[in-house]
């Protein structure tokens, strides 16, 4: 439960800080100032991922008796606990957000909010998409007991149902005249998402199931493959998780330095989505390589190459979202667009368990194979995203001009 607490807030505190970037900047630094926001998460990603390795060199226990949790790990939560309420507190009291009015004199396509006309577009829509969720989300309910699904799978189906329910109920009230309020709100955005945030929800998807799939089986991975034992419980494993927690540093250093140099310039030379294509292909040839290498030193080249790809995915979405939706709907946008991660996480985190129990029991490296795949598919959506060049700041278009 406390685990879900964590995920939760984490991804609540993520997208006001995303929205703050397309609020702030104008359109031309919109690419820059996502890749700053993402050289800062990769930067505290470093510590982070070091953290526990640091400990252990300080004495700190690393292997718990009776398979409980090392004081490494645990004093490391403590440590992230802290970062993270300094962290939201400091921007809280810091940062000064403009109103609606110097909102609108900013960008001119910040449209004020028009209930009646939301309230007749949900009453023209059919109960057909609805009953398809309703529908939906009972298959995927049935499935956990024809495929001996984990029982997580169980939400999935849940969710799906409560949003088919929630879209009828406020489809119906639309219909008997009554104002949208804050459900109808969201439920119309949600539905009526402009067609670059569709296309960029399916490279979401698989750019994060792709990572999720990292993040859950590196460790066993790496302490299987590369350092001989798959017991939690032994000094073998607990030296690979460590190394993964050095693994883990460098793709997120790189990651730092990559948003900083190599997006920036490869978006004003290729566009937006292009580079966001090229970078997902990087992160799958560095998947690629759990299969080549031998010498767990090696895996740092294959980080480099996830570290670009994660460098890509924490900017370029965002940028080319920010760049494409009207000011105005661009702190509700971000908000939904945080369910493309969240479901993914969710997918890996019940089905990629069952597969692999199926497939590959003993053989926990495959899922780097299901990784890559997932990134090579999402570079490929990548290139079906229009987007334009970003237009030149104000003084570079009069010198121009």
């Amino acid at each position: 439960m406390l685990l879900w607490v964590l995920d939760a807030s984490l991804n609540i505190s993520m997208e006001p800080f995303r929205a703050f970037v397309g609020d702030m900047l104008p359109k031309s630094q919109h690419t820059a100032g996502y890749a700053v926001q993402t050289a800062f998460i990769g930067s505290g990603a470093v510590v982070g991922s070091i953290f526990p390795w640091l400990l252990d060199h300080f004495g700190v226990a690393n292997v718990a008796p009776d398979g409980g949790i090392p004081d490494t790990v645990r004093f490391s939560f403590w440590a992230g606990a802290a970062a993270l309420f300094a962290a939201v507190l400091w921007t809280v009291l810091t940062t000064r957000e403009y109103s609606p009015e110097q909102m609108a004199r900013f960008h001119s396509d910040t449209a004020q909010p028009d209930p009646a006309g939301l309230t007749r577009a949900l009453a023209s829509r059919p109960f057909t998409a609805p009953i398809v969720w309703l529908v939906a989300g009972v298959t995927v309910m049935l499935a956990v007991r024809v495929f001996a699904f984990k029982q997580e799978v169980l939400l999935l189906g849940a969710l799906m149902m409560t949003y088919g329910l929630l879209s009828a109920y406020v489809i119906g009230r639309a219909r008997g005249g009554a104002a949208p309020g804050m459900l109808g709100s969201i439920i119309g955005d949600f539905s009526a998402m402009p067609e670059v945030m569709k296309r960029l929800a399916l490279v979401q998807f698989l750019s994060w199931a792709a990572l999720f799939i990292m993040w859950i089986h590196t460790t066993p991975v790496v302490s299987q493959y590369f350092f001989g034992s798959d017991d939690p419980a032994s000094a073998a494993y607990q030296n690979g998780a460590n190394w993964v927690g050095i693994l883990f540093a460098i793709y997120n250093g790189v990651a730092a330095v990559a948003a900083l140099t190599l997006l920036p310039w490869l978006a004003r030379r290729i566009g937006k989505a292009a580079t966001h294509a090229a970078c997902l292909l990087c992160g799958a040839a560095g998947f690629a390589g759990f299969f080549v290498h031998r010498d767990p030193h090696w895996l740092i080249a294959s980080e480099i190459g996830v570290g670009i790809a994660w460098a890509s995915i924490l900017a370029m979405p965002y940028a080319i979202l920010a760049s494409s939706l009207p000011a105005g709907k661009l702190g509700v946008y971000m908000g939904l667009f945080n369910v493309f991660i969240v479901v993914p996480q969710l997918l890996v985190a019940t089905v990629m368990g069952t597969i692999m129990v199926s497939l590959f029991p003993t053989e926990p490296i495959w899922t780097m194979a299901f990784a890559a795949g997932a990134l090579i598919l999402a570079a490929v959506a990548t290139l079906r995203v229009q987007t334009e060049p970003d237009p030149l700041p104000t003084g570079a278009s009069q010198a121009a001009a």
